[in-house]
Formats: structure tokens, sequence, C-alpha cells
């Protein structure tokens, strides 16, 4: 029998596709990446990506590809603080080894070899003078030469190019006003052009699956703050390090998530984008990190969010002495020591069934999709306590519901407990969403 398995998942990435359409991607790439037999996979779902509408900037590095220049020439390389030193006689070769990879990389680019994933995309690809850059400077007696640092980002050239449905290339260089070239760490220039556009998602690659513990599991997921502290007590060490504190830097600057994943596995970047798990490590920033488990200090704030909503029926109201016995059942969206959003999950074990409740977020909040991040803490939550069905009641919000995958059903339908206590004369609408 014919497997229909790939009209399945195509059909369900359909959300993900319209959800990155149009938004900028930042993907950091390692000159390792670009020697690796998978990296013609990587080309074919870049081409992908953009023909779907993503709008996609290329940051990559050239480290062994430089170095394997410098031996040709029998030239020694010096690191310090996991820096390259680019002395005045290596700079030439630099410059050489980073510019083929640039020719390379426009080159695989522009396929279009008719049967192949390339045909027709007639991809255009920009490059240009968009970091301005400073150097490193003399540390601890060291003096690093012409190695630099991202100054500056010409996001407003960038944004032009993209809008064009270009894809921008970013070598590991920069340029200052004086006319000097400088080196660059790849990863630095990922992570500051991400910033500078505010981007969407950046996508860090690495040999491995993503991060992982010491016993070699991976790491799914970590705030900002979390990855700050692995960064800050050597959980993290070498260029993991490094890419960490890329990928954490990008967040804490105003990049929603970036993502760190393998380049040796065909498919990851597509299965990070298009599918609810994702293949390797999840940094967030600041809005997804802020929302946690509720305390008892909070009721203050989560009474002060719901009463507006209680005196307008929109929730049905609720006392403090029935928050501090409820508030283990509460998550939170914190901002600036405020309680801008909140919501409750009741589990009713013996259906498999959970209630979502008492879903609120301030007004000035709601377009900047906090509701949805605490919709996705309070189904990670579920899942976790094994509920394989979340219910919802609603008289005021029923097409947000709807828009989110939760779909109407008939107030029979509620676990045992909850039809005993349903209150006819609110005539709640119910729905519920499969986890």
């Amino acid at each position: 029998m014919k497997s229909n398995d790939w009209l399945h998942g195509f059909r369900h990435s359909s959300p993900y596709i319209n959800a990155h359409r149009g938004r900028t991607v930042v993907l950091t790439m390692p000159g390792d990446a670009i020697e690796h037999r998978n990296f013609i996979n990587i080309i074919h779902d870049i081409a992908l990506l953009s023909s779907l509408g993503v709008r996609l900037v290329v940051a990559f590095g050239g480290r062994p590809q430089i170095q394997s220049r410098l031996d040709d020439a029998g030239l020694e390389s010096a690191f310090s603080r996991g820096l390259r030193i680019t002395p005045d006689d290596h700079l030439p070769l630099v410059m050489e080894a980073i510019g083929g990879l640039r020719a390379y990389l426009e080159s695989q680019l522009s396929m279009g070899l008719v049967n192949s994933p390339m045909h027709n995309a007639r991809i255009r690809v920009t490059s240009g003078n968009y970091v301005t850059a400073k150097p490193v400077g003399v540390l601890d007696g060291t003096d690093f030469g012409y190695t630099g640092r991202v100054r500056r980002v010409d996001a407003r050239g960038i944004e032009q190019m993209l809008e064009l449905g270009h894809i921008v290339l970013l070598p590991p260089m920069g340029y200052s006003p004086t006319g000097d070239s400088f080196n660059l760490s790849y990863e630095d220039v990922g992570s500051q052009v991400a910033a500078a556009l505010q981007a969407e998602k950046l996508i860090v690659f690495i040999d491995d699956e993503g991060l992982l513990e010491e016993d070699g599991a991976l790491i799914r997921e970590l705030s900002a703050r979390q990855a700050a502290d692995r960064l800050q007590d050597n959980t993290v060490t070498g260029h993991d390090a490094a890419l960490l504190k890329a990928a954490c830097d990008a967040c804490v600057k105003g990049v929603r998530r970036a993502h760190i994943i393998s380049y040796a596995e065909d498919g990851a970047l597509l299965e990070e984008l298009f599918t609810r798990d994702g293949s390797g490590t999840l940094v967030s920033g600041d809005n997804y990190e802020q929302i946690r488990q509720a305390r008892v200090e909070d009721i203050g704030g989560i009474l002060e969010l719901i009463q507006p909503l209680e005196e307008q029926g929109v929730l049905v109201r609720r006392s403090r002495e029935m928050l501090e016995t409820e508030i283990n059942r509460f998550v939170v969206a914190e901002r600036d020591g405020t309680i801008v959003g909140c919501a409750a999950l009741y589990h009713y074990p013996e259906e498999n069934a959970g209630e979502l409740s008492c879903f609120a977020v301030d007004p000035s909040y709601r377009r900047a999709g906090r509701g949805d991040d605490i919709l996705a803490m309070v189904e990670k939550l579920a899942r976790g306590q094994g509920i394989q069905r979340l219910f919802v009641l609603t008289t005021q919000t029923e097409h947000w519901f709807r828009e989110r995958g939760f779909v109407p059903t008939a107030v029979q339908e509620l676990p045992g407990p909850k039809l005993a206590a349903y209150n006819t004369q609110r005539n709640s609408k119910v729905f519920y969403k499969p986890l």
C-alpha cells in the first residue's frame, strides 16, 4: 500500500510555513559545515526556504580553510581567547581563503540543474560591506593584529536587499573607515546582524545535534538567562561556549529565538523550523523566559490583571483565598516585575484531559504574541502530565482559540467533574485541542 506519510507531514507543516513567510532568519555557518558531505543538502534547504518567502541572511566562517591556506604557506597560527591572531603577513591569505569560500557559496546557491531541488530556483545572492569592524587591539599584552570585532551593521542596506528577495551572504570580514580589513568571528557576525535586523530567528550550526549535557543527552531548551548561567559556571566550554554566547547575546538584544542545530544531520534545518519539537537546542529571549510557574507573591498581580475581565463577565470570579489554594496550577507572564498574563491548568487524570482556565493577557501586550507564549507553556505542562486533550470554556474569545487549533465540542464532552459544575447561566462554549 502506498504510504501517505509525506502528505500528512506536508499538510501539518503549513502553519509553520505561514508563520515564517516574510520573516528574517539569520543562518550562522562554520567553515566545517561547508566541507561536510551534508552541505549540499543544506544548500537545497536554503533554496527551499527562500522559495517559501523566508528572508535569509547567511553568515559563514572559514576557520579550517584559513588554517589550510596558512599551513600551505608555512605560516604558524596563534590563538588567544578563542580568536585567531591575524598579523599583517597573514591577512592576504585570510582574505584569499574567505574570498574563495564566498565564490563557492555563490556558485552553490546559483545551481539550477534539471531533476535537482535547485531547478528553477533562480536565487539572487548579495554580499558587500555591510559590517563595519574595529580591531580587537592588545589584550593581556597580545596584539591581535587584523583580528576584529563587529562595530556596526548596515541594517538598512541588508533590509533593502532582503526586500528585493535576495539572500544576503556575509563573510567573516569587516571593514573600517580607515580602509582596513579585519578578520572577524563568524558567530559574532551572525549574532550582531540578527540583533541589528531584529530577526525572528538565529540559526547556529554545530557538529553535534545541539548542545549536549555531560552524559550526552540533548539540551532541548534554554532561556537566555539559563544560557548565561551555564556560561558563567563553565558548564559549556570551548567553541560550544562561543556559539551559545552568540545565541544568548542575540536573544538578549531582541531576537526572539535562537536555534543550535547540526550541520551533519540531513534535514535538521527544516525539522527545526517546520516541526513542533525541532531537532536541536532552542535558546529563547526574555518574552519567552518570563513565562513561568506562578508563585504566592504573584497573587496580587494576577488579581489586578483578571479583575477587569471578571467585572466584564469574561472570566469567572476568583477570590484571593481560591488563588492561594490553586496558585500551583497557574503560569504567569512577567514583564519588568509586572504580571502581564496568566493561565491555569486543571488536570482530570481519569479522562486524560486538562482544562485551560483563567486565561488573561494585559491589553497592552496582546499584539506582542504573549497569549501564544502562555498557551505554548500550558500545552507543554499538559503534555508533561500525560494530558491528551486540552479543554477551554469561553464566552468571548471563540475565534482566537479556533485559530490556534481548538475545535468546538458539546458540553457533554467535558470531564465528569467539570460537567457537573458547568454553569448553564454563563452558557460558555466548549472547545478542545488534541495534544
